[in-house]
């Protein structure tokens, strides 16, 4: 399975029906990424959205990111993930995750070891573990991801966190973070559009968490966040400085970084923008 470089995560693939997933991923191949992800943090649908993305692609990957473990049988989830990859060749990437107490209620107790047993479902159900990525931020589930999955999937994290995770991952296992991105370069209004962003995921423990282990203060989290911390969760401005901020997790120790078009519901105006500086030639 090769995800390139850089792919694109698309909140936009969950708007409407599942059919909207297909003309999304079409486009993200024509342009040259290597993998689209498809957020499933609400449950639901998201495996139909990605058979119409994989149906509407020959060489994309395709991902949940992340596919929400407390609304999915893991049985269920095995079976499924073997008809894609069969039907697709291989090119779904299982993205899982523990998603966060304040979404999922009274039910949210353990999460590590919910996860645990999760993979072990899925383990005895037969799904391999290359096949499979966890939604990881902090020592614990970075160090299940190495041992459990193909590697790690970080999503709301700056490039100091890929230093981080590369070193907590080990050489081994893939680290694909999830880099927020605005092709605005007015300060006011790209740091509007960005703390609009923010404010949800500033309200969520495990987020804020980690920002306070990469060193952020309780100023910077309050809130809708410091310009300090939007600047770092979000890149925002010219298409070069957002180049530049993929980099910066590529160079920290990214295998491939999937970028999130925030401010728009149609994304490929800025896929178009940001390919040529992203994409081999």
């Amino acid at each position: 399975m090769d995800l390139g470089r850089v792919g694109v995560w698309c909140g936009q693939a969950r708007a409407g029906g599942p059919e909207a997933a297909a003309p999304l991923a079409a486009a993200a191949e024509s342009l040259g990424f290597g993998a689209l992800w498809i957020p499933g943090g609400i449950g639901g649908d998201i495996l139909e959205r990605c058979e119409r993305a994989l149906e509407s692609t020959t060489t994309l990957v395709v991902a949940t990111g992340i596919l929400n473990i407390w609304h999915h049988d893991p049985i269920e989830v095995a079976e499924a993930a073997r008809r894609l990859d069969d039907r697709h060749g291989g090119r779904f990437l299982l993205g899982l995750g523990v998603s966060h107490g304040p979404l999922i209620g009274d039910d949210y107790v353990a999460p590590l070891e919910k996860m645990v047993s999760y993979l072990d479902a899925l383990d005895a159900a037969g799904h391999p573990s290359s096949q499979r990525a966890l939604a990881a931020l902090r020592p614990k589930m970075l160090r299940l991801a190495a041992a459990r999955s193909v590697g790690a999937h970080p999503y709301f994290v700056p490039p100091e966190h890929s230093v981080v995770a590369r070193r907590t991952l080990g050489p081994g296992a893939w680290l694909m973070p999830e880099q927020a991105v605005l092709l605005e370069t007015d300060p006011v209004a790209a740091r509007a559009t960005a703390r609009a962003f923010c404010a949800t995921y500033l309200r969520l423990p495990n987020y804020t968490n980690n920002l306070r282990d990469l060193g952020y203060s309780d100023a910077d989290l309050d809130g809708t966040g410091s310009d300090r911390l939007v600047d770092a969760i979000v890149a925002w401005g010219s298409a070069e400085a957002v180049a530049e901020r993929v980099g910066a997790h590529l160079a920290a120790g990214a295998d491939h970084v999937c970028i999130q078009v925030i401010g728009s519901m149609d994304p490929i105006p800025a896929w178009r923008t940001l390919g040529p500086l992203l994409l081999p030639r």
